[in-house]
């Protein structure tokens, strides 16, 4: 029963943070026309600091030994730092469709760093899951759309890279959240990935100003800070946390449904066949893991 619960838990947590993540697209796509992409970054990981720092200093919480705080920089660098960085870079070469495609890749990588790092079991089921969400995303985000052109060639590959790092970087979370509390990770995380971004938006800024500052921008600064970045951060470890990680990598896949359906209402385009079919099967894939998950503890597995 308990298991059950920390199941039902870690997948509202899970879904929660990557609905929030597919419909930031729609603020970030005001934001980035006056503030350049890794600058954007300081100031949301900086929002996400000061909230998450404000409140473990009022626990008492702020200060861990410094062996430990290394560590968890480390989990940041990958997911804060190389990860959105190689994403912002992909999506820029590539474009917006080519990025939502190959980061769709991140719940099978996180499925393989999980069985390869943390020894989780890899049951037919859970592969089958996976899959069944692949194709409900695939067919959302329409194929006919990815350019697999020379030109889109580094990318597609920088892409590669950010959803290989943001499956490692999920998977790092749930090893060390075995040590310590989701807000200590989730901070310690948010500074590591200032490491990186720091310096990057250093080089950006001279070639890449900030435009003209309006009370829609600050606003939009601030939901991508305090709800796209401390709160959903906060929320996708916590689910996995709860959850095994080949379980919540499926939680990922609400991300792109939650920006296409977001676009579709806002852009008045209406409800595709195309979108209740992806739709249903990516629904579908989540619930076949969980229902794997809670009743039958000992599957078929594929031992590491």
């Amino acid at each position: 029963m308990a298991r059950n619960a920390s199941t039902v838990k870690g997948a509202i947590y899970g879904i929660t943070a990557a609905a929030i993540w597919g419909g930031m697209y729609v603020v970030s796509d005001v934001t980035l026309r006056v503030i350049p992409p890794f600058t954007l970054l300081v100031l949301r990981l900086l929002i996400g600091v000061a909230i998450l720092g404000a409140i473990q200093a009022a626990r008492r919480q702020l200060v861990i030994p410094r062996r430990d705080a290394v560590k968890l920089f480390g989990v940041g660098i990958v997911g804060f730092g190389i990860s959105l960085g190689a994403q912002f870079v992909g999506t820029h070469y590539a474009g917006a469709i080519n990025g939502a495609v190959v980061t769709t890749a991140s719940p099978a990588f996180i499925l393989l760093f999980a069985w390869l790092i943390l020894r989780e079991g890899l049951s037919i089921l859970r592969i089958a899951a996976v899959g069944l969400a692949t194709v409900g995303v695939l067919i959302v985000l329409d194929l006919s759309h990815f350019d697999l052109g020379s030109q889109t060639l580094v990318g597609n590959l920088t892409l590669t890279v950010a959803a290989l790092t943001w499956a490692l970087y999920t998977v790092l979370v749930r090893l060390v959240s075995k040590d310590y509390p989701t807000l200590t990770i989730s901070l310690y995380a948010l500074v590591g990935g200032l490491i990186v971004a720091l310096p990057a938006a250093a080089l950006e800024l001279p070639t890449q100003p900030i435009g003209t500052i309006t009370v829609g921008v600050v606003l939009g600064v601030l939901y991508l800070g305090v709800i796209s970045t401390a709160l959903a951060m906060v929320l996708w470890n916590e689910a996995f946390a709860l959850v095994e990680a080949s379980v919540a990598s499926l939680f990922f896949f609400a991300q792109p449904l939650t920006g296409v359906l977001l676009a579709t209402l806002l852009l008045h385009q209406g409800l595709t066949p195309q979108l209740l079919l992806g739709g249903i099967l990516i629904v579908a894939g989540v619930l076949l893991s969980m229902l794997q998950n809670a009743t039958m503890p000992v599957a078929e597995r594929v031992e590491g």
